[in-house]
């Protein structure tokens, strides 16, 4: 363990698989006890305990985080069994559907803004509660490259991520003066357990992808949970507002 993040109380949504279990790993191997939330219970109690076996002090919370009342609850339960919350990532999002905008139907594009947007407000709702009782804290939100240029026939999950790039931003001024900071990291193409099962459905997607993104390699969880654990530490004291792309490049190619 580093120790950059030792004392530290973490919250992670979305943390039983992929991106999100990568960064309970993070900040646990950085020296922060984690509270990881999940809808997947099964997934989620073996994560935990994955973690505790590694001597980390860590625990499953079972939360639908597009339920505010269920996340209520949760941020009490963190602090019951934790005492505060110093930091947290918003990482929990599931897109519902694509296709052309003409065809789309209403309830599949609220329910991707419900849970890629609402969701994320909803528990910064709450998350800042508990850190402005104490005195302050830090929140990373996680984002997609979807929102910095577009994604035709994904427009509702691009959106949702655009909207949670703004809030983000507009948090980040509102409590900046209140010791919270509040940043977002926009993910490229990585290598999860889900694009893993895709690449085996389409053997040529994964050599298609690497070659549109200017490193030529797709990115690792791991990689994104380096960002979230560095924007949530004290290295990162003097940043707020801000959305860092991790995505080999992929945001600035040509």
């Amino acid at each position: 363990m580093t120790g950059v993040l030792r004392g530290k109380i973490a919250l992670v949504t979305g943390g039983a698989t992929g991106i999100g279990h990568a960064i309970c790993e993070q900040l646990a191997i950085d020296g922060a006890s984690v509270a990881l939330i999940d809808i997947n219970r099964d997934a989620g109690e073996t994560a935990a305990l994955a973690l505790q076996r590694h001597g980390v002090e860590s625990a499953f919370f079972y939360c639908d985080v597009s339920d505010e009342q269920q996340i209520s609850a949760m941020v009490t339960a963190v602090l019951e069994r934790f005492g505060r919350l110093d930091i947290a990532c918003n990482n929990a999002a599931l897109s519902r559907g694509s296709g052309p905008i003409h065809q789309f139907s209403r309830e599949v594009f609220d329910q991707t803004l419900e849970m890629c947007l609402t969701n994320t407000w909803l528990c910064m709702k709450y998350e800042l509660e508990a850190m402005l009782a104490q005195g302050g804290g830090a929140i990373v939100n996680i984002s997609s490259n979807a929102s910095l240029r577009g994604q035709a026939f994904n427009t509702a999950y691009a959106a949702a991520k655009g909207g949670v790039n703004i809030l983000t931003k507009s948090a980040a001024a509102e409590y900046a003066a209140q010791g919270v900071r509040i940043n977002a990291v926009s993910p490229g193409v990585i290598r999860t357990p889900g694009l893993e099962n895709y690449f085996k459905e389409q053997p040529k997607a994964e050599e298609q992808m690497n070659k549109v993104t200017p490193m030529r390699r797709l990115g690792e969880p791991s990689e994104i949970a380096n960002a979230v654990a560095f924007l949530l530490s004290e290295k990162a004291s003097f940043i707020t507002g801000q959305l860092l792309s991790v995505d080999g490049g992929g945001a600035v190619r040509g």
